[in-house]
């Protein structure tokens, strides 16, 4: 996607060969123009698949799910992170390792939410080494509904996460395909950054 591969160059930030900052746009101060553009993407590479929910993780996936699911006016649900008072039975669990902040996150959703006659589209910012995405389809699983497809902002294509998520039988598209962070610059995996 040109747009995004145009924000990942003018305003990321290399941080390591392994992190890239992108909060200037995506995951802390966002860029409604770029976001509301990456829902219609999503929505036209999954737009021949069946599709009643998408699911995410808090808080970076919200808001590229959010302008996916307007586009697609289907409902979006966000699993959460951190225990709620309101959301204490009833649930779907699943362990998920962040790599980037070193710590192991309980992720629930209600089942109230996600019930087997669903057709889930998982979506989020990342994809590294594909914890998120396998703890999201975990809860997908759980419910007894359907994976439609997985939608990944920025893919770094360097670490093992889509050939996880590919072996365990997943659709992976991807918007910007990194193929390195290496000397603090950044090259996607084709490099037709205008033609792409």
């Amino acid at each position: 996607m040109k747009e995004l591969k145009e924000a990942i160059i003018n305003k990321g930030v290399v941080l390591s060969k392994g992190v890239l900052k992108v909060d200037s746009f995506l995951n802390h101060q966002i860029d409604p123009m770029l976001v509301m553009q990456i829902g219609k993407q999503f929505a036209k590479r999954f737009k021949q698949t069946k599709i009643t929910k998408i699911l995410t993780i808090e808080s970076s996936g919200i808001a590229p799910s959010l302008t996916t699911a307007l586009e697609l006016n289907i409902p979006l649900v966000f699993a959460r992170k951190k225990k709620s008072l309101t959301l204490s039975s009833n649930l779907l669990t699943a362990k998920v390792y962040s790599y980037t902040k070193n710590e192991t996150n309980e992720i629930t959703v209600s089942k109230d939410f996600i019930s087997c006659d669903d057709h889930v589209l998982i979506i989020d910012d990342f994809l590294a080494n594909g914890e998120a995405a396998l703890g999201l389809a975990t809860l997908v699983e759980q419910a007894g509904a359907t994976i439609a497809g997985i939608g990944i902002v920025i893919e770094k294509s360097f670490q093992p996460g889509r050939e996880k998520l590919e072996a365990a039988g997943y659709n992976v598209e991807a918007l910007a395909r990194l193929a390195s962070l290496e000397n603090n610059r950044v090259q996607f995996l084709e490099e037709n950054l205008i033609n792409n």
